[in-house]
């Protein structure tokens, strides 16, 4: 049976800092093609198998272990436990960043956005409410995408709206300056603040909207940054936006490639937090 020590081997060079001194170290998740698979219906998305088991493993060790999606937080809470220890971000940080009146005015235009996109949808193209934002799909019915990009620009046009492209999607969002990497950012400083300031860290991802989250790694690793080791992981698939592999350190086979990956990690780093 294969052991911590064959887990550190198996682990590639870029990762195994983080698992030497996962105390001072951060995972940042993507949820969607990185932690699940994808599917045709976002509604029948589900974990990997052993996934929340698995965060928990990790947020023992890691100092900071966080899932940061475009998904609200109420569904990561239900579909992940959520696991302990583990810090759940959704709608791409727009919940930690709008509060109060701020809140209730953009809640109510996407409310508004829903219902005419509701009304109006071809067959096969499924309108994801999310409180703050709203997601149109058009994966099973691909003949429809033009229907999608046209109500999407007309709603960024009417509403000022900004239009987030997604994989076989758009969404429709407040046009705050807020997005994973502002996330990532935050979480960093926060982190600082406690007085156990953050050596290195992954973010793991697969679509463009990880590509923030990215660029945010990279900026901190950068000279007088405060990242020792900045690693960007892809999970890649036939549909896979080239620009996610072009950005990445390292890519993994899609969400399965992602899941055994971190499972490695998991090891690694708990063998290396018994032995100090």
């Amino acid at each position: 049976m294969a052991g911590p020590g064959d887990a550190a081997a198996r682990l590639p060079e870029l990762l195994r800092p983080l698992a030497a001194e996962p105390a001072r170290a951060a995972l940042f998740l993507d949820f969607d093609g990185t932690l699940s698979a994808l599917v045709k219906d976002p509604r029948d998305a589900v974990p990997l198998p052993g996934v929340p088991t698995l965060l928990a493993e990790l947020a023992a060790p890691f100092a900071l272990v966080a899932v940061i999606s475009g998904r609200p937080t109420a569904f990561l809470d239900e579909a992940l436990g959520p696991p302990p220890g583990v810090v759940l971000a959704g709608l791409y940080g727009l919940e930690r960043a709008l509060q109060g009146a701020a809140h209730d005015t953009w809640a109510s235009v996407i409310d508004e956005v829903v219902a005419e996109a509701i009304a109006t949808a071809p067959p096969g193209v499924y309108v994801e409410p999310k409180g703050l934002t709203v997601t149109l799909h058009f994966r099973r019915a691909p003949e429809h995408e033009d229907w999608v990009l046209a109500f999407a620009e007309r709603q960024h046009a009417a509403r000022g709206l900004a239009v987030v492209q997604g994989r076989r999607e758009r969404e429709l969002r407040p046009p705050l300056d807020v997005d994973k990497g502002t996330v990532v950012r935050a979480l960093v400083a926060e982190q600082a603040a406690s007085g156990e300031p953050l050596l290195a860290a992954a973010a793991f991802g697969d679509d463009v909207g990880d590509l923030p989250a990215f660029a945010a790694l990279a900026t901190l690793h950068e000279a007088g940054g405060p990242l020792r080791t900045a690693v960007r992981v892809a999970a890649v698939d036939a549909e896979s936006p080239a620009a996610v592999a072009a950005a990445a350190d390292l890519t993994v086979d899609g969400a399965g490639g992602a899941a055994a990956l971190l499972r490695d990690l998991a090891a690694a780093a708990g063998a290396a937090s018994v032995q100090r």
